[in-house]
């Protein structure tokens, strides 16, 4: 196809498609004359998985660079691309350490030890997980910290279902594209399910029959907003 029925398909402009190849996160078409290319459905695939992972998944083009390479190499054990996309996944740290910070890494590690997972309490999770135990605390809401268990018992099931999800995948392509995905936006699609589920219970504890803190009867409001 040309580069306009490419843009039609896949609902990216032209001048983007054209970014997109000149910064090497598209490969480029097959030269047909001097002025033309062909695309072809691999190159709309990766349109359509940049354009996800660029808006739903919040990341930055230099984010989904790293993500590709690590996608396209051969040589990277499906493990490691995990390893890559969680990494570009996780802000970077914010906050010096000190004290707090040391006593959050602590927790870290003694939850992953508990619950016997086989991960890195000082790789990009475990860290971004102590900065929220750090802000928790200074916020005066220490008491959360104690939720880190029943988080962690919630977590599990869901990284089952993920790996579940990647292991139908039989091709490498597929495989090492649905870890990203799984990666990536299944992070958007948790926090949105949460949020919808805080909706529900605030709904039911509050406002389901009228008989809770404001209730009259009227439709459950829940907390979104």
């Amino acid at each position: 196809m040309r580069i306009g029925e490419l843009s039609n398909r896949s609902g990216v402009p032209v001048p983007t498609i054209k970014f997109y190849v000149r910064e090497g996160l598209l490969p480029a078409g097959k030269l047909t004359s001097p002025n033309q290319a062909s695309y072809d459905s691999g190159h709309e695939r990766r349109l359509r998985l940049i354009r996800a992972l660029l808006d739903v998944g919040g990341l930055s083009l230099a984010a989904i660079g790293d993500v590709l390479r690590a996608v396209e190499d051969p040589a990277q054990p499906v493990h490691k691309v995990l390893g890559v996309a969680a990494k570009r996944l996780t802000p970077p740290q914010r906050d010096e350490p000190g004290p707090e910070s040391e006593d959050a890494r602590e927790e870290v590690a003694e939850l992953l030890k508990r619950r016997g997972w086989r991960a890195e309490a000082h790789g990009p999770a475990g860290e971004s997980l102590a900065e929220v135990i750090v802000a928790l605390r200074r916020a005066g809401h220490g008491g959360f910290v104690e939720l880190l268990d029943d988080y962690a018992a919630a977590a599990e099931p869901v990284a089952r279902a993920d790996l579940d999800y990647v292991g139908r995948r039989v091709a490498r392509e597929d495989l090492v594209e649905s870890v990203v995905v799984g990666t990536v936006l299944g992070e958007a699609m948790f926090g949105a399910l949460r949020r919808l589920a805080q909706a529900d219970a605030s709904a039911r504890m509050y406002d389901g029959d009228g008989a809770g803190p404001g209730g009259d009867g009227a439709e459950p409001r829940g907390t979104e907003g």
